[in-house]
């Protein structure tokens, strides 16, 4: 067989396998050992073992256990909810503001965090009551809550974000820096639309929404329990694009500050609590690295049978416009999203993608801010969409349908904002140029 027909094979075998429902990292080391055993000979699968354990042996790779306990911690506190007031206390003039709340919350809870179903967990517990208390439609109380959980994957410090810098060997601190403006961007894009939407919904259906004065007072309260949170996030970010320690370095501290101020905050002195917490934390990142582990083997496996290879040199070959070919890449992305978990689908794809978009042209970096937005548009559109089963499951009284409709506008936003980033990469290639110079 030649390498594209062993790559179809291999692409339809792995589909099936995945929708058994067998755990990711099974399945991908399964196929990539049965298909090294018929095609390379049994010696081809001696040294899996070894080629795995040397895959989960980079130093950055520590980076994602730590930021996993960092943000376990804070979603294992009343972090979301305090920070949900917060924000609800400064911006309840706005129309829309209770919906802007919510989004500001899950733009910064995502971000502590970097978990989008813990996010829409946290704040959709405590927002989309108060929205449906206050006469709030349901599709947007919940739709804004379910897209704004997914800005974590994106904006930093993500673990998303680490996964793609180890598997194409870019730059973590530069990837970091330039998801920053996108996910603003996107942030304040999803508030507008939330304005305009309520806006729209209270004058057609003539709605006075009941508004609760806070003092100002009030608004200063709730400060002191959410400002260390955020002070983390940019400490993080400040050390990482300043050069004083490496991702790594990084993520350990936030990660021990986070947990200090979880107990001293919260007063969470509770071992079993804590417990429950390294627990939580070990258990999400032992199944993180057996998937990178995984990956790694189905990579060389589609790098020894010369797949990788083939569809480059084939792609090539086709002479296709660029653009073109990114509308094809990004279906692609978009397709793959629906099915798998981001990690999955980037450490899948990256080693065939990567060297495809270098060699027409298009930055590494720019792209994984694209790849990430088609990631988060799986995260809230069938048949997984897991944001929207967590929903779902905090709201049984609000139907799948009814969240996927709220949802749907942003998935839009998300979709326009690749096309205005593919049109524009400077947008997203500024502040990494501005603040680490441009790559030579």
């Amino acid at each position: 067989m030649s390498p594209l027909e062993i790559a179809l094979l291999l692409f339809f075998v792995t589909l099936v396998v995945l929708a058994s429902g067998i755990p990711i990292a099974f399945g991908l080391g399964f196929v990539a050992v049965v298909f090294l055993y018929f095609f390379e000979g049994p010696s081809s699968i001696l040294g899996v073992g070894e080629m795995m354990y040397e895959s989960l042996s980079e130093f950055a790779l520590i980076a994602i256990p730590m930021f996993i306990l960092m943000g376990t911690a804070v979603s294992s506190s009343p972090t979301g909810k305090d920070l949900y007031k917060a924000l609800d206390s400064w911006l309840y003039r706005i129309p829309g503001g209770l919906v802007i709340a919510n989004i500001g919350a899950c733009t910064i809870f995502s971000a502590l965090s970097g978990s989008s179903p813990a996010t829409c967990a946290a704040i959709g517990k405590m927002g989309i009551p108060e929205m449906q208390k206050k006469g709030y439609p349901d599709a947007i109380s919940t739709g804004s809550i379910a897209a704004g959980g997914t800005l974590g994957i994106l904006i930093p410090p993500s673990v998303t974000m680490i996964v793609y810098g180890v598997a194409t060997e870019t730059s973590i601190g530069r990837l970091f820096v330039a998801g920053v403006v996108p996910g603003i961007l996107l942030s304040l894009s999803f508030m507008a639309w939330s304005i305009f939407y309520v806006s729209r919904h209270n004058k057609k259906n003539n709605i006075n929404i009941k508004l609760i004065n806070y003092t100002f007072m009030d608004k200063l309260k709730l400060l002191p329990k959410v400002l260390p949170f955020g002070f983390i996030v940019f400490a993080i970010l400040y050390i990482l694009y300043g050069g004083l320690a490496t991702p790594s370095e990084a993520s350990g501290v936030g990660a021990l500050f986070c947990l200090i101020f979880v107990v001293l905050i919260y007063k969470m002195w509770n071992i079993k609590k804590i417990w429950n917490i390294l627990k939580s934390s070990m258990r999400e990142s032992t199944m993180i690295m057996l998937i990178i582990g995984a990956s790694a083997l189905f990579s060389y496996t589609l790098s020894s049978l010369y797949i990788t290879q083939s569809i480059a040199e084939w792609i090539t070959l086709l002479g296709v416009n660029k653009w073109f070919l990114l509308a094809i890449i990004n279906i692609f992305l978009l397709v793959a999203g629906f099915f798998l978990p981001p990690v999955a689908v980037i450490l899948m794809t990256a080693p065939i993608l990567i060297p495809i978009i270098t060699s027409v042209g298009f930055d590494p970096y720019w792209f994984a801010v694209i790849l990430t937005i088609n990631m988060e548009i799986g995260l809230i559109t069938p048949p997984v969409g897991l944001n929207l089963y967590v929903i779902n499951g905090i709201t049984p009284n609000v139907s799948l349908p009814t969240i996927l409709k709220g949802a749907l506008p942003f998935v839009i936003i998300m979709m326009l904002s690749i096309v205005l980033f593919s049109i524009f990469p400077e947008i997203v290639t500024w502040l990494p140029d501005k603040m680490m110079g441009q790559i030579k």
